[in-house]
């Protein structure tokens, strides 16, 4: 329902700022509070939060190219289907191509921040996402819109690997997973004001009014970059990953650079998230929670139409109330998740709500129009909650659980995760939901308890471990 995360949808962090500036900021956000107490205390922390310098200018970039992507994300299957003229079965070829490969790009984008500088690598994935989106206009067939958008759906999930992986090394507790709620709620607010913008291309109905407003897409995109280049460098990994990376010297003092490149090799190898079982069990069952936003997408907009008597309207009024519950939680329902006791306990509630909001969706079948709609809100409110409360604790998690050595590579696993959750998610709701009715509904809420209380288990007793006297 909202921009699915990638997971609009971090790690551990390696740099931190200067204490005594992150006090300044500490005072300096205190002192705005207070300034505007009058202001609804969401605003107020958030406001709060922009003394941080960083995350001040990826919430300014966030809200200027997200507006991009809600304009794109208003027209994008119109303009497939009314003006390229693909038919409805490659519409969604193009789209699940898009999905597919950014899998493989979120790793990538995780792998290469670890590698190289980070910031610059956004800067360049930003302005070929932009670029990419501009390129639409020149999509007269299927082949041509399919190269484009596994360009840009790679780009895109790339680019949200590497910002995840600026995230962990720019802030640390709690302040990471209050960065990642700020972001999520501006990237909500954005893509709300861009789908405004985008209804004035769908009320021309014109070709050229189509392709300009892609355009104008394509720049917002392009536009974000301009407070890109204003974030600092301990944004970047440190110059040898492996912090404790050997340095071979031979029997005469000189350094050999073949064993201690192997060393090294070894060492990142070490603190790799595919030898991390735990981490990789945490990847796996986000991802299947992660189908939660297939529901809202596909699954419930399809309901509604063909198995209920609830008018077509609600969907529209659904994604509404999703919107703005995302808007006014996830910043307070996100504060503390960095604590692995806590983040485990907010998944678990998570589970629970999912379930009995599949349960409440399908009781919707077979009732009278106001009923049904009563039901379908009902649902929808209670889906929005628990999609807000498995975000925050899969933040948490994802930060906590990580090596800092390799802050992107593990952000990049996650990433990935989400990433083949998006992609098998309208194939498994439309073939359990869809296709089964309430046995279906039924079947979805077994599979998201499920793994929201088997991350529980995990995070559960990953804070028992972390209890532990550790050996000295």
């Amino acid at each position: 329902m909202s921009a699915t995360p990638t997971p609009d949808t971090g790690t551990l962090p390696v740099i931190q700022p200067d204490l005594d500036d992150a006090s300044a900021a500490s005072d300096e956000a205190t002192a705005t509070e207070s300034t505007h107490a009058d202001r609804p205390k969401l605003f107020r922390r958030i406001l709060g939060s922009l003394a941080d310098p960083v995350l001040r200018i990826l919430v300014i970039a966030t809200l200027i190219s997200r507006v991009g992507r809600g304009i794109f994300l208003t027209v994008t299957v119109l303009y497939f289907t009314l003006i390229v003229g693909l038919a409805p079965h490659e519409v969604a070829i193009v789209l699940g191509a898009a999905s597919a490969a950014g899998v493989l790009s979120s790793l990538a984008g995780g792998w290469l921040a670890d590698r190289t500088s980070a910031k610059r690598l956004l800067i360049v994935l930003s302005i070929v996402d932009g670029i990419g989106l501009v390129c639409y206009v020149f999509a007269h067939d299927f082949v041509t819109a399919l190269v484009i958008a596994v360009l840009v759906g790679a780009v895109e999930q790339a680019a949200n690997s590497t910002r995840m992986a600026i995230i962990a090394r720019a802030f640390d507790g709690e302040s990471r997973v209050h960065a990642r709620a700020v972001l999520r709620t501006v990237t909500n607010v954005a893509i709300a004001v861009g789908s405004g913008i985008g209804a004035v291309a769908l009320l021309a109905g014109t070709a050229d009014a189509y392709r300009w407003i892609i355009v104008g897409a394509g720049v917002m995109y392009l536009a974000g970059v301009t407070q890109l280049v204003r974030l600092p460098a301990y944004v970047d990994a440190p110059k040898r990953v492996a912090t404790e990376a050997a340095v071979i010297t031979t029997a005469t003092g000189s350094t050999d650079v073949a064993a201690s490149a192997r060393a090294e090799r070894r060492a990142r190898r070490a603190h790799s998230p595919w030898r991390d079982p735990r981490y990789l069990a945490l990847s796996a069952l986000s991802a299947v929670f992660g189908m939660q936003f297939g529901v809202g997408e596909v699954g419930v907009p399809l309901w509604i139409a063909n198995d209920t008597a609830a008018p077509e309207v609600l969907v529209a009024v659904v994604l509404i109330l999703n919107t703005t519950i995302v808007v006014l939680f996830q910043v307070p329902l996100s504060r503390g998740t960095h604590d692995l006791r806590r983040a485990g306990r907010v998944s678990a509630l998570a589970a629970w709500l999912m379930a009995a909001a599949c349960l409440v969706y399908a009781a919707a079948a077979g009732l009278p129009a106001g009923f049904a709609a009563a039901v379908i809100v009902t649902a929808a409110v209670t889906h929005a909650f628990a999609e807000v409360l498995s975000q925050a604790g899969g933040w948490g998690l994802s930060f906590e659980l990580a090596d800092p050595v390799q802050a992107g590579t593990y952000q990049g696993v996650f990433s990935m995760g989400y990433s083949l959750g998006a992609m098998v998610s309208p194939l498994f709701v439309t073939s359990t939901a869809l296709t089964f009715g309430f046995g279906g509904w039924a079947i979805l809420a077994v599979v998201f308890l499920a793994s929201g209380l088997g991350t529980w288990a995990i995070a559960r007793a990953a804070a028992a471990k972390a209890a532990l006297p550790q050996p000295t």
